[in-house]
């Protein structure tokens, strides 16, 4: 982990804005228009009015949301309703939360990190990003001067020692808490001890950080410093190694907690041509070996189950629409041997991945269709057979793409990555395909805002 440091952190007082959950809210790349209204009405000041301001009528280049968001953090700093934490702390954070009948509390820390380019330093990326999002964050942190969310990281503890310290720190403490949409609690605890810090800090020196989720706020924390830096220089200035700037608020997880759970993303397909049952076995070909797995889209959450069990990156559920009918497909070392081949300019890690064995040796090579619009990613798997049932239309996917109509003609359910493949990809200095993680619960919005000035 490269250097962390505490920060004087920008967090809502509880006596002007009252319920802590009133004002917080998820990333913004989660939240579509129905949530946002929600949190719009909920307070009248929700983060969402910072992470995700809307778009009004006459917006132009001088009024627009990324100013309006700035001027809201203005006036609420000024009115009170935000303040400065008055030493510099560290945050605890803790999330606890329901998965499948049973209660997980995910334990890590926020902190300022300090800067590095990617694949250069100790910091590591593990899935591609695009420059769309980059351009929005920026706009929008440059404008607020501020990091509004946190990056999350992982970082190897196999003794869990430096959250351990901190724990201890805390014991007995009264946290701040918050529940969120989800019925999520998130609780955090801030720590000025500057022993504790330095013992911390000093324990994850030396250790990698791997980008789990806020690649694209990570990237933009780097613009945003160059920009700055450039900025300097041409008054024949330089950003003084201590500049805020040269930080990024993080979210520190080990890759050891026990709450540390990654989630499968299953994907609906669309603009494929129409085929049944049969046909997929025969373009599957002897790369998989394929067998019925029922009929009907709700036949997902069972078959999910079984797949899950099984527990191997190369066995897939598939729907096809045509004939309303599951295949169970499970990679055969024939079919290893081609995704050998078709993705030799990656690493055996990348290759052994379910979701690059899906995209790169089944869609692009077995279906012939490498050029498809981009998947609907579902998290929860009840929105499988919602999403087959409804069609392509059913509201805004994870990545914000809102249906176009139609049917979905293929759906996959796939393995997520694991915590020690995100580790094995990065260190091999690869990204993996998009959506190949789900990490839950989302880390809130809302919590510690991290100025950059």
């Amino acid at each position: 982990m490269p250097q962390i440091s505490a920060f004087r952190g920008v967090r809502y007082d509880l006596g002007h804005v009252g319920s802590l959950s009133d004002v917080i809210a998820p990333p913004y790349d989660v939240i579509d228009p129905a949530l946002q209204d929600e949190l719009y009405k909920k307070h009248p000041a929700n983060v969402v009015r910072l992470i995700l301001n809307r778009d009004e009528p006459g917006d132009d280049e001088h009024s627009n949301r990324y100013t309006r968001a700035a001027q809201f953090l203005r006036n609420w700093r000024r009115e009170g309703v935000l303040f400065e934490e008055g030493q510099p702390a560290v945050y605890v954070y803790h999330q606890e939360f329901q998965e499948r009948g049973q209660t997980f509390t995910r334990r890590g820390f926020m902190a300022r990190v300090r800067l590095e380019r990617l694949g250069e330093g100790n910091i590591h990326p593990h899935e591609e990003t695009h420059s769309g999002a980059k351009q929005d964050r920026f706009k929008l942190w440059k404008a607020c001067r501020a990091n509004l969310s946190q990056i999350f990281g992982l970082y190897p503890d196999p003794e869990n020692a430096a959250q351990t310290l901190l724990e201890n720190a805390t014991a007995g403490q009264t946290p701040l808490a918050a529940t969120d949409h989800l019925g999520v609690v998130h609780r955090v605890w801030p720590v000025a001890d500057v022993g504790v810090i330095n013992a911390v800090a000093a324990l994850m020196a030396g250790k990698p950080a791997y980008i789990a989720d806020g690649h694209h706020r990570y990237e933009t924390a780097l613009n945003l410093r160059d920009d700055l830096a450039a900025e300097l220089a041409a008054r024949g200035e330089e950003l003084p190694a201590d500049h805020p700037a040269n930080f990024v608020l993080m979210m520190c997880v080990s890759m050891s907690d026990e709450g540390m759970l990654v989630l499968p993303t299953h994907r609906l397909f669309r603009g494929l041509p129409t085929m049944t049952a049969e046909q997929l076995a025969a373009k599957l070909g002897d790369a998989f070996t394929t067998e019925p797995a029922g009929e009907g889209p709700h036949r997902a959450l069972s078959l999910w189950e079984e797949i899950e069990a099984e527990g191997e990156q190369g066995t897939f559920g598939f729907y096809t629409a045509e004939d309303n009918r599951w295949t169970l497909a499970r990679l055969t070392a024939a079919g290893r041997k081609r995704m050998a081949e078709v993705a030799a300019d990656h690493c055996p890690e990348w290759q052994g991945l379910g979701v690059s064995i899906l995209h790169r040796l089944v869609v692009d090579t077995l279906l012939e269709s490498p050029n498809l619009p981009a998947p609907k990613y579902v998290r929860a798997l009840d929105e499988v057979p919602a999403g087959l049932t409804e069609g392509d239309s059913a509201g805004r996917d994870l990545t914000g793409q809102q249906g176009s109509g139609g049917r979905f003609e293929l759906a996959a359910l796939v393995m997520p990555a694991t915590v020690e493949h995100i580790r094995a990809i990065s260190n091999a200095g690869e990204r993996m395909p998009a959506k190949s993680t789900y990490f839950y619960p989302k880390l809130l919005s809302g919590l510690v805002i991290n100025p950059t000035e």
